[in-house]
């Protein structure tokens, strides 16, 4: 069953030419699938388009959740500073109507869930990067949405953050399995994370092809040294260069 899908769609930004398009898309439920290509090519337009924060200019957009079941993980932990890690968790269920007290213990199921149980009370500002990136994943995973959009979630990320942050992800999806779509440059991040990645050209951007990732997630020790997974590497990089993305 499909859970979001663009359908040939194109995006224009006043008389310049298209940014993105015609691009298609279908994700089903539980699938992960990976978005690469180059800078420009319109990546984190077509999440935002997922997302409903943006409108093709044409080609339609479809979405099976109902409101409340997408959540956005951006590539800054987008935090408000003035609240703490709960606060910050429990914000969506706030505004959907929740009560405080629920909120605040669903948050904190949340926060324990990425590793942050024990830092319910810690501000922003004391937290590091990756912990700052963990509490927007809890903001995103408390409302148990069936559509997960990552746009370089570990862009900012030193590499051991970023190797521990996918392991959890993959943790965290495991639990329960939304679908996920995530925007990253990086091509191992990529065959790492997903079942699928789809490769994209330059802007505007289409389909350059598509690389399917067998395996069981999360994945086995040493997943990254196995010839599978370099040769999956060299696969999504190929159609990177075919594509103009050199």
């Amino acid at each position: 069953m499909s859970v979001a899908r663009l359908e040939g769609v194109e995006v224009r930004y006043g008389d310049r030419g298209p940014a993105l398009g015609p691009f298609s898309l279908d994700v089903g439920e539980g699938e992960i699938v990976a978005l690469v290509g180059p800078s420009g090519c319109g990546k984190s337009t077509a999440l935002r388009l997922l997302a409903g924060l943006e409108a093709p200019t044409s080609g339609a957009v479809e979405r099976g959740p109902g409101r409340g079941e997408t959540s956005v993980v951006f590539q800054a932990a987008t935090l408000a500073p003035w609240l703490s890690a709960r606060a910050n968790a429990a914000l969506p269920l706030e505004l959907a109507g929740m009560k405080a007290a629920q909120a605040a213990t669903l948050a904190d199921a949340a926060l324990g869930r990425v590793g942050l149980a024990g830092a319910e009370r810690a501000r922003p500002a004391q937290l590091s990067g990756g912990m700052a990136m963990r509490v927007s994943l809890a903001r995103a995973l408390v409302t148990e949405p069936r559509l997960l959009l990552l746009d370089e979630p570990f862009a900012a990320l030193d590499e051991i953050t970023r190797r521990a942050l996918a392991d959890d992800v993959l943790k965290l999806w495991a639990a329960s399995r939304p679908a996920i779509i995530f925007v990253t440059h990086n091509v191992e991040e990529a065959v790492y994370m997903a079942s699928r990645v789809v490769v994209m050209t330059p802007g505007p951007g289409r389909t350059a092809g598509e690389v399917s990732v067998a395996g069981e997630a999360p994945r086995p020790a040493g997943f990254r040294t196995t010839e599978q997974f370099r040769s999956l590497v060299e696969q999504v990089s190929g159609l990177l260069s075919a594509g103009g993305a050199a």
